[in-house]
């Protein structure tokens, strides 16, 4: 049985398996539910739902609160996403789980398909991890294909076809795209490898690779004091951070909310000086549809700012696998 009939080509097997269930089902709502990194993945993914759905609504929750919160509005016409790389995350899986006994349709990511979080969800997606991975099987190229999948056979929402297309196509933007940045990555990690602190800067789905890059990779992976800043709260309080000797890391991306990124780093050149600019408009984004790139260029920076972590690591003699708690103690 295909997807309504669909005449789109590359649909990922595990994903229509998963749509063809979601097409028979009476959907309303869309939770995406994850911690750390794996949440932040979600980020672009809600900001698709926002733009796109014509009836559903969406909610992006930790996994943890999303039980505690216990949202009145999930029942057997919701269905609740949930990634976790390892499949082991204890509240993830647990929500799964939670999901599942008030009636959800839920549906996992991981790259372990015999993991716990596997065993509690009704389908699952498995996506690449390092070092064997191309781009269309990376888990944000899993989750844009998963939530436009979604629109199209709840909504018919006509960009599914060019999503999967780009998504196929995404392998060489990301070698140009690393290729073209390497000298950038390196002379950052060169010249910020003993600041204390760095913040990220973004909006719209590109917070997603903003908060990830903060909370994973400087706070947890490299120890580094870190915020990631909504570009639209930058006036509200946070610019008042910003001075000669504070690092910022922009990012600016082709969503709609774009012009939020450009006012915030027009401020900052002003009364900035390190100031680090990942700008979408300088990618070469052949064979990204125009209709989609905008939920396509937070993948592409979820790629780059790893290679600005990795780089960072090298040069701060810290490697990315060093942890003080994570894993080592009761928590």
């Amino acid at each position: 049985m295909a997807v309504k009939n669909t005449e789109v080509k590359g649909i990922n097997p595990h994903i229509e398996l998963a749509l063809q269930e979601v097409e028979k089902r009476d959907i309303n709502k869309v939770f995406f539910v994850a911690c750390g990194g794996s949440s932040a993945l979600m980020y672009p993914s809600k900001y698709l739902m926002d733009r796109e759905a014509v009836a559903i609504s969406s909610d992006l929750y930790s996994s943890n609160e999303f039980i505690h919160r216990n949202p009145n509005t999930l029942g057997d016409k919701s269905l609740v996403i949930l990634c976790s790389m390892s499949g082991t995350t204890p509240e993830t899986v647990e929500a799964a789980e939670f999901a599942r006994n008030k009636g959800a349709l839920t549906i996992a990511l991981t790259h372990e398909p015999e993991s716990p979080l596997a065993q509690n969800a009704e389908f699952v997606v498995e996506y690449g991890w390092f070092p064997d991975l191309i781009a269309v099987n990376t888990n944000q190229a899993i989750m844009i294909q998963l939530t436009m999948g979604v629109l199209y056979v709840k909504e018919g929402n006509k960009k599914f076809a060019d999503t999967v297309e780009s998504l196929h196509n995404l392998e060489d933007v990301f070698q140009k795209a690393e290729k073209q940045f390497a000298p950038k990555v390196k002379e950052f990690a060169k010249k910020y490898k003993d600041e204390s602190n760095i913040y990220t800067l973004a909006s719209g789905g590109n917070y997603g690779p903003a908060y990830s890059f903060t909370s994973c990779f400087l706070m947890e992976m490299q120890w580094i004091h870190s915020n990631a800043i909504h570009a639209g709260e930058y006036f509200h309080g946070p610019f008042e951070i910003l001075d000669k000797e504070t690092p910022f890391l922009i990012l600016l991306g082709l969503d709609e909310t774009r012009p939020l990124e450009e006012r915030a780093l027009t401020f900052s050149k002003k009364y900035g000086e390190k100031l680090e600019v990942v700008d979408a408009k300088e990618l070469d984004l052949e064979g990204i549809s125009d209709s989609v790139k905008g939920y396509v260029v937070p993948a592409i920076f979820d790629r780059l700012l790893r290679r600005y972590a990795e780089a960072l690591a090298e040069e701060r003699n810290h490697p990315l696998s060093t942890r003080r708690y994570m894993w080592k103690v009761e928590y």
